[in-house]
């Protein structure tokens, strides 16, 4: 699928396989908690990539998918900000994987600005 040719998606599912695993080691507590949320929000984008990209039925059908991807991207970033919070994740990583979904995020858009234009 031309989808898994795009940098944002190869980007965006390397990132979720990268935060899987980093919430395996949250407390068991936060098993069914705000690592799995995290686990979900992370995954969201490449599966709404893919599927919006996949389907390109339309450029508002495109943007649409785009969009949830874009929504899943601010979401994992605050699932990021309570995991460092709460003492689960170091600083250093959090600023490192909080910038990686703000590029995700400005790709995510650009796709967006281009869609739009067609």
């Amino acid at each position: 699928m031309p989808y898994r040719k795009l940098n944002v998606y190869k980007r965006a599912y390397a990132l979720a396989l990268e935060v899987h695993k980093l919430s395996l080691d949250f407390p068991k507590l936060e098993q069914f908690g705000i690592a799995q949320q995290l686990r979900a929000s992370s995954k969201s984008i490449p599966v709404n990539i893919a599927e919006g990209m996949g389907k390109q039925e339309s450029p508002k059908d495109v943007t649409r998918f785009v969009r949830v991807a874009v929504g899943s991207c601010e979401e994992t970033k605050v699932w990021l900000d309570f995991s460092k919070d709460l003492g689960y994740i170091k600083p250093e990583d959090h600023k490192s994987y909080y910038e990686a979904y703000c590029e995700i995020g400005r790709m995510l858009n650009g796709i967006i600005k281009r869609y739009i234009n067609i």
